[in-house]
């Protein structure tokens, strides 16, 4: 091959090389925004309620653990209660013989039934009485079981309590009866209101991570609840009624100032930027105090597809991506 073929093939290698590049730039500047228009959709204002909240989990914890020791060891005659059952205080909870009485009533019901009435009658049993008001949470004993003095036979709980942990950063914004609402894992679909009933002074630090413990009592206790259950609480911090509302993401803050992008009031039209005045945010909602009223539009830029979709709904058109 001559040195003038060989010049005119890399020519032609390099023509088609330049085409394909050329080609490439202008599909990426046509369908990936070089026209450099950014694309929008409208929103409007609307009216309704915002809260703020701070989101922990915690574990479902009697608030007061009690568990019932007999004085001496012996056995169980009789048990009265069941687990989950409410008692009151003093109430009996269970009939117990000492290791003496439960031999010699023994010896007697061996004897007849006129020797065992005798005897249970002269040497009668002792009551297990309930401490506090309370639910049985754990029963340990039954008829005949003997136990020690060491034993637990009951344990009580006065009431149920979810204990949180909050992170250091958000606990200046935890108060005593803060209202907050409270769901278990076990029962997503069934969430209940509750109210904080204690803030610890103890830190705890896990991974580096310092959390303070805070106890949320429910205002009413589900029957579903059980101790060991994995909760998600959410503490409502501040919340606002019947206020004007806007996507967080068509404020826009510069220099200080909150501002929001109007749409354009006729076909074709520029959209107008504006100054308002901002109250709370949730990040996701934010509350309007002044400069906007119920029904106004608004734009919001949202992020190019490359695919031209988004430009072709634009409010802005012919602004927008051209059409094909």
């Amino acid at each position: 091959m001559s040195t003038s073929e060989t010049i005119r093939k890399y020519r032609w290698v390099i023509g088609v090389v330049l085409l394909i590049a050329l080609g490439t730039g202008a599909y990426l500047y046509w369908y990936a925004g070089g026209d450099k228009q950014p694309a929008y959709r409208e929103v409007g204002v609307t009216r309704g309620d915002l809260e703020v909240s701070i989101l922990s989990t915690g574990v479902v914890q009697p608030r007061n653990r009690l568990e019932i020791k007999p004085p001496i060891a012996g056995r169980a005659e009789q048990v009265l209660v069941q687990e989950g059952q409410s008692v009151t205080k003093g109430q009996i909870m269970a009939w117990m013989s000492s290791t003496e009485r439960a031999a010699l009533i023994d010896a007697a019901r061996a004897r007849g039934p006129e020797e065992l009435k005798r005897w249970e009658e002269l040497y009668r049993a002792t009551p297990v009485l309930a401490p506090i008001n309370g639910t049985v949470i754990l029963r340990s004993v039954e008829p005949g079981q003997t136990f020690t003095g060491s034993d637990a036979v009951f344990v009580l709980s006065d009431r149920l309590t979810i204990k949180a942990q909050v992170d250091e950063t958000d606990i200046a914004r935890i108060r005593l009866r803060q209202n907050a609402q409270l769901m278990l894992d076990a029962y997503p679909d069934q969430p209940f209101d509750g109210q904080v009933d204690q803030i610890a002074y103890d830190a705890k630090a896990v991974n580096n991570v310092t959390t303070y413990e805070v106890d949320v009592l429910p205002e009413k206790t589900p029957a579903f609840m059980r101790s060991g259950m994995t909760a998600n609480v959410s503490f409502v911090t501040e919340s606002r009624q019947n206020v004007l509302l806007v996507p967080a993401e068509a404020v826009k803050m510069r220099d200080g100032n909150a501002h929001v992008l109007l749409s354009p009031s006729r076909p074709n039209g520029k959209p107008e930027e504006k100054r308002i005045r901002t109250g709370l945010s949730d990040g996701r909602r934010t509350e309007i105090l002044e400069g906007m009223s119920e029904g106004e539009k608004l734009l919001v830029e949202r992020l190019r597809s490359g695919s031209g979709s988004d430009a072709a709904s634009s409010p802005l058109m012919p602004y927008g991506r051209k059409k094909k």
